[in-house]
């Protein structure tokens, strides 16, 4: 409820907020423990972010920032990506046996057909990323949300043989209907809820369809850290290594099975200067590989989750709270 003062200068009181409709709120000691294939315990996966831009996009922001457009700085930046970066990075991946989830604009099949086609051979899963980052579907009416969603399936299925399993709006823009709208058009997991959780959860949409919101990097994401908190890509890197290592550890500690999700954009950590602290990345998470790690992607998660025993994943209509924190003892001994 909305409260005002009519005192001047006094701001609006909020006596109470909104919360998301979709799911409920479950802290992770309240949950049943579950691990990932073969009793390992965090899951590692890296997406690629590979995007298309219009030349006349006037809001492209660049190194120079926002320009009249044409923005010649703004695109050939992004651009870079497509036709440099996200190759050095695939390449880079190679190297180390390493596979990664490709989240594409479904213009890039008609705009650089060849990568996507290098990528596929690789055996890198497809998430649907919008048809180009140079408009959001959040401000779209429902019909016209629902028919680029389709366009975008239909197109990736098309060159893929297969329709995606997972999305990740564009910007990770979004419209109060855009979980319904996925779930009516067959997809089973969205990236874009990830940010609030450490594991999967099941939400809810309008015709009883369960969405699968897989944690997704906001804090590990190249794209806030350096142009928004204006990270080096050393720092980034630095942060990378440090939260594998704590997420390890909190999944060998707290007997949770945990996802770490790094997100990068092939404009970004495929520049030179960037690709160093990319490759040193994956050479300590490679150092680790063990029993208690799985380098895996989003559709292996989902697949996971979705044949574990009903009302062990929130959002379960089975799910109920397990209160583990309750018998955990001051000194923190686990309870069974």
């Amino acid at each position: 409820m909305l409260e005002t003062s009519s005192g001047a200068g006094h701001q609006p009181e909020l006596r109470s907020v909104t919360h998301c409709p979709r799911f409920q709120f479950c802290g992770i000691k309240d949950r049943r423990l579950y691990s990932w294939p073969k009793d390992r315990k965090l899951a590692v996966f890296l997406a690629l972010n590979i995007e298309v831009f219009s030349y006349d996009d006037s809001n492209n922001a660049g190194l120079t920032g926002t320009q009249p457009a044409p923005n010649v700085s703004a695109y050939g930046w992004k651009e870079y990506g497509n036709r440099v970066g996200a190759w050095r990075i695939l390449d880079l991946l190679r190297e180390f046996h390493m596979h990664c989830a490709v989240q594409l604009n479904s213009l890039v099949y008609s705009h650089c057909p060849e990568l996507v086609a290098f990528s596929d051979s690789l055996g890198n899963d497809v998430v649907a990323h919008s048809r180009t980052n140079s408009e959001r579907q959040g401000t779209k009416s429902e019909s016209d949300e629902m028919a680029l969603i389709k366009e975008v399936t239909a197109t990736i299925k098309q060159h893929e043989g297969k329709a995606p399993l997972g999305w990740l709006g564009a910007g990770l823009s979004e419209s109060m209907v855009t979980p319904d709208l996925l779930a009516e058009a067959g997809y089973r997991y969205v990236m874009d809820y990830g940010c609030m959780d450490d594991q999967p959860i099941w939400i809810n949409t309008r015709s009883g369809k369960k969405l699968l919101a897989i944690p997704y990097a906001q804090d590990l994401n190249d794209l806030g850290a350096i142009l928004v908190r204006h990270w080096t890509y050393k720092q980034y890197a630095d942060a990378v290594i440090d939260a594998f290592d704590e997420m390890l550890l909190q999944a060998r500690e707290g007997e949770d099975a945990l996802v770490m999700p790094i997100a990068i954009h092939a404009f970004l950590m495929g520049q030179p200067c960037a690709l160093p602290h990319l490759r040193r990345v994956l050479a300590h998470i490679a150092s680790c590989i063990q029993d208690d790690i799985w380098l895996t992607t989003p559709d292996a998660i989902f697949r996971h989750i979705e044949q574990l025993p009903a009302g062990t994943v929130p959002g379960d209509d089975k799910f109920h709270k397990t209160q583990r924190y309750l018998h955990q003892s001051a000194g923190g001994c686990r309870g069974d």
